[in-house]
């Protein structure tokens, strides 16, 4: 390739070939030759085809992350990776772990990294007419997180598979399959034939794509209330992706509570029935509700004079109510109290069975008390002398007297004997006292441990029927 100059109109003319142009002439142009030109030419292409190599081979800065999944179908290198629907890199390789897991390389662009820890990446299917069309959404951590160095791997914690349709239909059982298929069939045949109306239909296409138009822009004439309203939408729907297995848990409990009130279809059949003359009653009802209502305002108002009293009796009920609480309390606590055979609760469930064992233990009993009463008859009469015996007989052997203090033996001498009127007299020897004592009363009746009485109680003989010796009384 040669260059050559422009003609300058000052310059001489040019010479023949053979000859040499004079030394010292200036402004004659020099031309390259042709060789030079072309070598000049190839090295500037080949610095053009370097530069472009080296943009398409090198990746560009920026970083390469793992990101570990459970499953990565339909993902191929190339993938695009992004983030708010803004291509950021690509998937660079995928690879299987020893654990069956995906684990898939990703280089992320200068403009995004480094990433924060806090970012979640999420396999996305942009729609449903192609087989590997997925890519790799990326929602970054906050910038006030530790960052993530090169190299770093996402755990499957933090990294969310596409849901495919198959995966969606296999979460239905057979019955709920064919009832799906069922749907479709009846569905062709409700539309079968309707070609002509569908015709007639699309002449409303027209206005209908017009008032769509309309509603649109409408709806973005606002922008930035349109604007906040989808950010705020987004955030929403993040929050529920978020907590995708509760919604998970709410909707399969949903399908038990759909399933239980199926199977109640005799009694909503029976209740629909019945809500036709429910609601007839009701109508009665609020047809006769404003005399009511106007007699509790009449009521009301003859009350109000009333009020302060109340006011004074619901204050005294919270004293009531503060003392009362610890004893509703404890009786609560004894009605039932965590623990076994500890509340009356347990009590009277143990009341039956011990009825069933009465019902064989009161008869028998009653036949032994009925077969005891000749042994035991002739001691009746003495009860109170029994009780008296256990009653002194305990105070003797107790450690402590009625005046707090310890028993102690102590000799007793009397020195007065029984005179005449029941006078005590003093004695002039310890034999004169003991020789009013009697032995050998053997037979005493009833009462008989005291004088005998004035009206004839005492002692008791029951008329000649105990057998016993009615004379042996102290003396």
């Amino acid at each position: 390739m040669a260059t050559v100059s422009p003609p300058n109109p000052s310059a001489p003319p040019p010479l023949p070939p053979s000859e040499k142009p004079p030394r010292g002439t200036r402004g004659a142009s020099r031309a390259l030759p042709p060789r030079t030109g072309r070598i000049l030419a190839v090295g500037a292409l080949g610095i053009v085809v370097l530069i472009a190599a080296y943009l398409v081979f090198s990746g560009g800065s920026g970083a390469d992350y793992h990101l570990e999944m459970k499953e990565a179908g339909q993902l191929v290198r190339g993938d695009q990776v992004q983030v708010g629907g803004v291509p950021v890199g690509s998937v660079t390789n995928i690879e299987l772990t020893k654990d069956f897991k995906a684990r898939v390389t990703i280089h992320v662009d200068s403009s995004l990294t480094p990433l924060h820890e806090g970012t979640i990446s999420e396999i996305r299917v942009p729609s449903l007419t192609g087989v590997a069309n997925r890519f790799v959404a990326l929602t970054p951590g906050p910038n006030n997180r530790p960052k993530l160095t090169a190299g770093a791997t996402l755990p499957a914690s933090e990294t969310r598979e596409a849901v495919d349709l198959d995966q969606l239909f296999n979460t239905l059982n057979p019955k709920t399959r064919t009832g799906l298929q069922e749907v479709i069939r009846g569905s062709a045949e409700q539309f079968a034939g309707a070609g002509p109306a569908l015709g007639k239909a699309t002449e409303y296409f027209a206005p209908s794509f017009a008032a769509v138009d309309h509603f649109f822009s409408e709806l973005t004439r606002d922008q930035s209330t349109f604007t906040d309203f989808l950010v705020e939408s987004a955030k929403a729907l993040t929050t529920l992706a978020a907590r995708r297995e509760a919604l998970s848990g709410l909707v399969e409990h949903g399908d038990q509570t759909f399933q239980a009130i199926g199977s109640q279809q005799s009694s909503l059949a029976q209740g629909l029935r019945l809500l036709p003359v429910t609601l007839t009653q009701g109508n009665k009802t609020f047809t006769a509700l404003p005399p009511t209502v106007t007699a509790l305002t009449n009521l009301i108002h003859v009350q109000q004079p009333n009020i302060p009293a109340l006011t004074t009796l619901f204050a005294r009920l919270r004293t009531l109510e503060t003392t009362a609480t610890p004893v509703l309390s404890n009786f609560g606590q004894a009605i039932s109290r965590p623990g076994a055979n500890n509340d009356l609760t347990e009590a009277f469930a143990a009341l039956p069975a011990l009825a069933q064992e009465l019902t064989t233990a009161s008869p028998n009993g009653v036949r032994a008390l009925q077969e005891a009463v000749p042994q035991t008859a002739s001691f009746g009469p003495y009860s109170p002398e029994l009780q008296g015996a256990v009653r002194d007989f305990g105070q003797t052997t107790a450690y402590y007297d009625a005046n707090g203090h310890y028993a102690r033996i102590s000799p007793v001498a009397p020195s007065f004997t029984l005179g005449a009127n029941n006078n005590l007299t003093p004695a002039s020897s310890p034999q004169q006292v003991l020789q009013a004592l009697q032995t050998g009363q053997l037979r005493r009746c009833p009462g008989a441990a005291t004088q005998p009485s004035a009206d004839g109680s005492a002692p008791f003989t029951d008329n000649g029927q105990l057998g016993c010796d009615p004379t042996e009384t102290p003396k």
